[in-house]
């Protein structure tokens, strides 16, 4: 896969020279803008696949992992890991704030120009707000799964009526809320952590149920795996894509280059130096082993620019790679692909202070600290799908003061951008993981259900004894009182020695081995 990413550079550069600049084949150009599309189709592809499977992942490993747990066990990790996710985004922020205040790129360009055609995004703060809210509250769960509110704003009027029969221009704007086409994942995460809950708290009522999500998720997590032999090409092709239909290469690295630099400049220090030895401090564990094992998660991230689309990656890596415990990656991930945004933070915060420094405008201590404080809340509201940061971006510009519009003048380096503080997101969310299991070990290490768990105390039957050690997935664990006998739930935690949730555990096989726990225990 990064073979893919660096190959797809190489060829998307290379074969520029060739792009046409008009719709047709003259000059002797030979790649218009529809064959650019033609070249993209095998990326669209497979980032279609990759959403796919998004829906699914998220309800069944969400649920599934907090029904393995009781609510009190489940509050404390979920608690565990807001706390990260708002400390490492802040920090995020205050990093971006630094190096945009030392590096001062707004004050060393001249003057933008603002392109007519581009993009600008429109916005309240208010609005946002509510958004957030509308959408954790759905009146439909099954329209959630395609369906989001959002605010969308209509110009009212524009013509002001003044005082003597005067008028003036002034654009008012009436906020009407409607329905996207668009996945409500902070609507599903709500629903699925108490659907998820409730099953844990019901325990034998609902383990049809908990079966049900159980097998739900590992049917998925094979289909991630297929999906991921196709992942090289697809890749390559979005790259390659992407980069011929890029604008003039120098004008892009001319007025924004300096601007691109503070922002990839803070992003490589808290992707891989913060996060990294937040990491070592915490659990101690290798970073750059946990870097490299995450390292295809990181590429698929760049290629598709969504930390939703990468998720079926991710729980691979973490999973697979880093042997994070499933309960802990199939809450933590889902949650953090939609609210957890370092990338996203540090990019505001850069952008909203550059774009101050090229009006001119200056900014004291108390300006700063609302930067910081509102990158951070403003990264939490994107959405995990590509450039929503640029949306969101309005939320900064408003507390500094700043039109809207001004989101036009970095608009045309905002896709390139968006792709490395995805990453960064993506692998703060696997921090996250490994952080948050280090912490709940012990709840992890508790047995996982009360139903599941069978005391067997004054039994002198030896015979009784044996069938219950020989039943099927039974354990006896030496480090509980006498005559305890451990039932881990449908396999999910193995019988295995090493696994940390039996650490004092001996696996039971056969009747020599049954006699001498009785012997020795009885």
């Amino acid at each position: 896969t990064i073979a893919a990413v660096i190959l797809g550079i190489i060829i998307g550069v290379a074969l520029r020279s060739l792009k046409c600049s008009t719709d047709d084949r003259i000059d002797g150009c030979r790649i218009t803008k529809e064959d650019i599309i033609h070249i993209d189709f095998p990326g669209q592809i497979f980032v279609n696949i990759l959403k796919m499977l998004i829906l699914p992942l998220i309800v069944s490993s969400i649920i599934s992992s907090l029904a393995q747990l009781d609510a009190q066990s489940a509050g404390k990790m979920g608690v565990r890991a807001i706390i990260y996710y708002l400390a490492t985004t802040l920090i995020a922020a205050i990093v971006g704030i630094i190096l945009v205040l030392t590096i001062r790129p707004g004050l060393r360009v001249g003057t933008v120009q603002i392109k007519p055609d581009s993009k600008a995004a429109e916005g309240r703060t208010v609005d946002t707000v509510l958004d957030l809210f509308r959408n954790l509250f759905p009146d439909n769960i099954m329209e959630a799964a395609f369906r989001s509110f959002a605010t969308d704003l209509k110009v009212n009027r524009t013509l002001i009526a003044g005082p003597n029969g005067t008028s003036y221009n002034k654009t008012i704007y009436k906020a009407t809320v409607v329905k996207r086409d668009n996945i409500n994942v902070l609507g599903l995460l709500l629903f699925c952590i108490v659907f998820g809950i409730l099953i844990s708290r019901l325990k034998q009522k609902a383990i049809i149920l908990k079966h049900f999500f159980e097998a739900m998720l590992e049917v998925v997590m094979q289909l991630v795996r297929i999906a991921m032999l196709y992942s090289p090409i697809g890749i390559f092709f979005l790259i390659v894509a992407k980069i011929l239909d890029m604008d003039d290469l120098r004008d892009f690295l001319g007025s924004l280059g300096l601007y691109m630099a503070t922002v990839l400049v803070g992003l490589f220090i808290h992707g891989f130096i913060i996060l990294p030895l937040i990491l070592f401090i915490i659990t101690r564990i290798n970073s750059f082993k946990y870097i490299r094992g995450m390292s295809q998660a990181l590429v698929t991230a760049f290629g598709t620019a969504s930390s939703s689309a990468t998720l079926p990656v991710t729980f691979r890596c973490v999973e697979e790679k880093n042997h994070i415990d499933p309960r802990i990656s199939r809450f933590v991930l889902p949650v953090g692909a939609t609210v957890n945004m370092d990338g996203t933070a540090l990019y505001e915060a850069v952008a909203a202070i550059y774009i101050a420094q090229l009006r001119g405008i200056p900014l004291d201590a108390v300006k700063i600290i609302v930067t910081s404080l509102t990158a951070t809340l403003a990264s939490i509201g994107a959405a995990s799908i590509p450039q929503a940061g640029l949306v969101t971006m309005v939320i900064v510009l408003n507390a500094l003061g700043l039109p809207a519009e001004d989101v036009r003048i970095i608009y045309a380096v905002d896709w390139l951008l968006d792709r490395f503080r995805t990453a960064i997101n993506v692998f703060g969310d696997s921090i996250g993981c490994a952080v948050v299991q280090h912490l709940s070990r012990k709840e992890l290490n508790a047995p996982v259900n009360q139903e599941t768990t069978t005391a067997v105390t004054n039994i002198n039957d030896p015979d009784t004894v044996r069938r219950m050690l020989l039943s099927a997935n039974t354990e006896y664990d030496t480090g509980t009182p006498n005559g305890t006998v451990i039932y881990p739930p449908n396999n999910l935690l193995s019988t295995t020695h090493d696994n940390p949730a039996f650490t004092n555990s001996s696996e039971i096989n056969n009747d020599d081995q049954a006699n001498n726990i009785y012997k020795t225990n009885f």
